[in-house]
């Protein structure tokens, strides 16, 4: 599965962006697809996930109730809508995939197979 992140942008703090993974080279909708962020200086960390049919969603404390992920399987392609963004949301934001995770290791980035590259996400105050 090869991965493409895109969406990322420049926004004042208290705006929002729609980010995008979409999948090629296999069928998505049987992978648990998580988004990852990680800042300068900082360990990559988790945000949120969504299971294969959509029926399960999980995000970190940090971001719950502002960002919401979803997917299109018809479109073999995964959204983060972020809203509310805050300065230290600033980083950049991947997005995984993997076929055989367990509920317990959705927010663990060690767990996923599959990487897209990565897009900036940069909110000022």
């Amino acid at each position: 599965v090869q991965l493409q992140a895109s969406g990322g942008g420049m926004v004042q703090a208290g705006g929002s962006l729609r980010l995008s993974c979409a999948a090629s080279g296999r069928t998505f909708n049987r992978y648990t697809v998580g988004w990852f962020r990680q800042a300068p200086g900082r360990e990559r960390e988790f945000v949120a996930a969504i299971r294969w049919n959509g029926g399960s969603t999980h995000y970190a404390d940090s971001v719950k109730g502002r960002f919401t992920i979803s997917r299109t399987n018809a479109k073999d392609a995964v959204h983060l809508q972020m809203n509310s963004l805050k300065p230290e949301d600033t980083a950049v934001y991947y997005c995984a995939a993997d076929g055989h995770l367990i509920l317990s290791s959705v927010s663990l980035a060690t767990e996923y197979d599959y990487w897209g590259q990565g897009t900036q996400v940069t909110v000022s105050s």
